[in-house]
């Protein structure tokens, strides 16, 4: 195994890498696909969606944004929500750190940027260190899939019909809920995370307490809390009982 490692990574590990992330390349386009037809039919110009799928790179919150964008929430409200969305990358990519061999700090940096949920699952369960060729291999193939089917989708969007066009919006919840089922079939937490937050949203909003961008910010995060809060109280329960 260390034989094959070692000549693997004298023979390149770019290629692959390139190899492991073909199947997130595959998966990546219909969704990216969506998402370009999205961006036409919310206003954006194609400029604008290749830009936000290479500057952004971020699946659901790029969904998210399209429907802040098409509410005509603030800019810093955008950006601000997308952040909160995407705290758990931070967590993944402390832990693949330990993983990859030791390189340059912008390299590191740029390998980071390419970690989505689908390539930390491919690269963390790789055994061994990780050749920082063999993670941009992953990275990149995902990354281009992702920022040419957005662009492609735009285009086959302006060819659309009008009214097409203009029925395409209500995709962008039917997207939101097929991101959100395969999590609620994981996990029960999961569950009641996205309940609490629909409820609390629904107050903000329709009380009219917030603006919708940061109803969701103070939704998602008084909802983690809550259930983290529930989460510990009842570990702490049974730790007690036993």
């Amino acid at each position: 195994m260390e034989a094959a490692s070692m000549a693997e990574e004298k023979t390149g590990s770019f290629k692959p890498g390139l190899q492991a992330g073909a199947s997130i390349a595959i998966g990546y386009f219909p969704i990216a696909l969506t998402f370009g037809l999205l961006s036409k039919t919310t206003g954006l110009t194609l400029i604008e969606t290749v830009l936000m799928s290479l500057i952004v790179y971020a699946g659901a919150s790029q969904y998210m944004g399209l429907s802040l964008i098409a509410a005509g929430t603030s800019p810093f409200v955008i950006i601000l929500t997308t952040f909160v969305v995407n705290i758990r990358h931070f967590l993944m990519t402390a832990a693949l750190s330990q993983k990859v061999e030791e390189q340059s700090k912008w390299k590191r940096g740029l390998f980071a940027f390419g970690i989505t949920d689908e390539t930390f699952s491919v690269l963390a369960t790789r055994n061994g260190k990780i050749p920082i060729g063999y993670g941009f291999g992953v990275t990149f193939i995902a990354y281009a899939s992702w920022v040419v089917s957005s662009g492609i989708g735009y285009m086959i969007g302006a060819n659309l019909p009008q009214f097409l066009q203009a029925s395409m919006t209500v995709a962008l919840y039917a997207m939101f809920i097929g991101l959100l089922v395969p999590s609620l079939k994981k996990s029960v937490k999961v569950l009641f995370l996205a309940a609490l937050s629909a409820v609390f949203n629904s107050i903000f909003t329709g009380y009219g307490v917030m603006e919708e961008g940061w109803s969701i910010i103070v939704s998602t995060l008084l909802s983690a809390v809550l259930v983290e809060i529930a989460e510990t109280y009842k570990r702490k329960k049974r730790v007690e009982e036993k």
